[in-house]
């Protein structure tokens, strides 16, 4: 999986780092050392994401590897961490080709519970009930990662981007049409869906108006 943000490099002595504005236990489902690549103004670099606490990485790189770029400016990252997904054991009947439906619609569903908002938007954009989500799929409450969200939309065949976005703070958000957002809640994360210009949230409901504020990243579903 491949996750795009905007970073600056901080120096301190000779070494070099970049802050993951996201958690990697949470989304990449990783922990330790973490081999990874990254693409800095047009060059990939291999390089380690290194645990500073609870989840918090930092990208480490050498001196050579950032001589192209001006270190006083912060730069568009797209880091790419392979086997970032749980993979789902049970078989699906579905596949791109055959997904389980075509997004042309969206209907709000409410979380009976905390902790459901990922399961929820999957029954969302999947057009099926939070019961069968949880059946199908096999995580219940607090489980919803998005390193567990994606495989889930991969089960019902429903497309979407290989990039999560993350836009750092940048007040002018243009959303696709269909997309899973993730927001910023402690230490976990809450998710609800956009499409077609509304926001379906698993726990407030249908909203015409969406506080970017509160924006994590967010993750384009191309079924619609």
């Amino acid at each position: 999986m491949r996750y795009c943000f905007n970073g600056k490099i901080d120096k301190l002595e000779d070494i070099y780092s970049i802050r993951i504005p996201f958690n990697i236990w949470e989304v990449c489902q990783q922990r330790g050392f973490i081999h990874a690549d990254i693409t800095l103004e047009g060059k990939v670099i291999e390089c380690e994401l290194l645990p500073e606490e609870k989840g918090n990485y930092k990208i480490y790189l050498n001196k050579e590897d950032i001589a192209h770029v001006d270190i006083k400016k912060s730069h568009k990252i797209l880091l790419h961490i392979s086997n970032s997904l749980i993979e789902i054991g049970k078989e699906s009947p579905y596949s791109p080709e055959n997904p389980i439906r075509t997004i042309d619609s969206m209907e709000i569903l409410i979380q009976p519970d905390d902790g459901l908002c990922g399961q929820t938007c999957v029954a969302m954009l999947a057009g099926v009930t939070i019961a069968e989500v949880i059946s199908d799929i096999g995580f219940r409450e607090w489980q919803a990662t998005i390193g567990k969200v994606i495989p889930a939309l991969n089960y019902y065949g429903l497309g979407h981007s290989n990039t999560i976005i993350y836009p750092g703070g940048d007040d002018d958000v243009t959303f696709p049409k269909c997309c899973i957002i993730i927001e910023r809640m402690g230490r976990f994360g809450h998710y609800l869906v956009h499409y077609d210009g509304k926001f379906y949230d698993p726990s407030l409901g249908v909203m015409e108006y969406y506080d970017t504020d509160k924006l994590l990243g967010y993750l384009e579903v191309t079924s619609a």
